[in-house]
């Protein structure tokens, strides 16, 4: 789902009082309630606000096509947007990015926003979907010229967020992959999406080749499926071992754990945990968008067919360029070799 990101430019934002306001914890992402309003209003009034084109699974994309450079428009995306301000900013910006944009534009709601927050090495993350929660598959997904870009790619990915806007759009899609043999990818996205959305993410999840996530996002999501450890290993290989509808592709399940390094089980006894790109603390400016760096790191290996372990190496290196900079943004070209 298009999104525009509201980020802090230069100083970090501190927002230990205001957490107890919010309610905002370290490390997460939630939907906006009616009491987060303010939040938006006063991050524009109070701090140097600075707006980046977003989106989990579009920062994804973009880093992913980024990492290629050539050829252009290797990554396609759909989304929702308004007919507003920051509508045209995403088009602008998936444009500069050379992604192929294809949005369902709409004047229900305006272009979703999200707020991220940040406090030293954590970020928390406020979303407003607005428009994001508008997609409709009918209007969008099931129209020829749209589901003929479908039928030519030979990944996909999408982020847990979007189970809590269209769930019947993902399952089209995961379930076309399936019968096709090519590659359906998901992130769990958020705690939220485990414990709230569970019925739906697990819907999908036999058609799911590849299965993202963060340290957070696999404890709460063991936990609700009641795999009786805490064992980030542990929980991997439980994933890795759920029931999955094309038996002809293993599943591999990545979880990440900032700097812990980050784990992956691809069959059912095999799980490696690959150590991640080394950085001085006094470097990192912002760690949000670095899980989705991570994804579009990773994506633009496995689109080449290169070994898992080089789509790794590439998720760290992407991970690591972002969290160097405000918000999920790059230098014009990558030294990624």
């Amino acid at each position: 789902c298009g999104m525009a990101e509201g980020e802090p430019k230069a100083k970090k934002l501190k927002l230990e009082k205001k957490e107890l306001r919010y309610g905002l914890k370290p490390n997460d992402q939630i939907l906006a309630e009616d009491k987060h309003k303010e939040l938006f209003e006063e991050l524009v009034k109070k701090f140097k606000v600075e707006y980046h084109a977003g989106g989990s699974t579009q920062n994804s994309i973009k880093i992913a096509q980024w990492m290629i450079q050539e050829p252009r428009k290797v990554a396609t995306f759909f989304g929702c947007i308004g007919k507003d301000k920051f509508g045209d900013i995403l088009k602008k910006k998936a444009a500069e990015a050379h992604v192929e944009a294809h949005y369902y534009e709409q004047s229900e709601e305006p272009t979703g926003t999200c707020a991220a927050c940040i406090t030293g090495d954590n970020r928390s993350l406020v979303a407003n979907l607005a428009a994001a929660n508008c997609y409709k598959k009918e209007k969008h997904l099931d129209l020829d010229q749209n589901w003929a870009l479908v039928m030519k790619a030979k990944i996909y990915y999408i982020a847990g967020f979007f189970i809590t806007v269209s769930p019947e759009s993902i399952l089209k899609v995961a379930k076309h992959a399936s019968e096709k043999n090519k590659i359906f990818a998901l992130n769990l996205s958020a705690p939220f999406i485990c414990q709230f959305f569970k019925k739906s993410l697990m819907e999908v999840m036999p058609y799911v080749d590849i299965l993202f996530g963060n340290e957070t996002e696999a404890a709460t999501f063991a936990k609700e499926q009641d795999f009786k450890t805490e064992d980030i290993e542990e929980i991997a290989k439980k994933a890795q071992s759920l029931p999955k509808e094309n038996e002809s592709r293993q599943r591999t399940v990545v979880f990440t754990q900032g700097k812990r390094g980050t784990v992956v089980a691809k069959g059912s006894d095999k799980v490696v945990t690959f150590p991640v790109v080394e950085i001085d603390q006094s470097e990192i400016v912002d760690t949000n968008g670095a899980g989705d760096a991570f994804v579009g790191g990773f994506l633009s290996q496995i689109v080449q067919e290169r070994p898992l372990e080089d789509c790794i190496r590439a998720g760290h290196y992407a991970a690591n360029v972002v969290i160097r900079r405000a918000g999920c943004t790059v230098p014009e070209k990558p030294d990624f070799h």
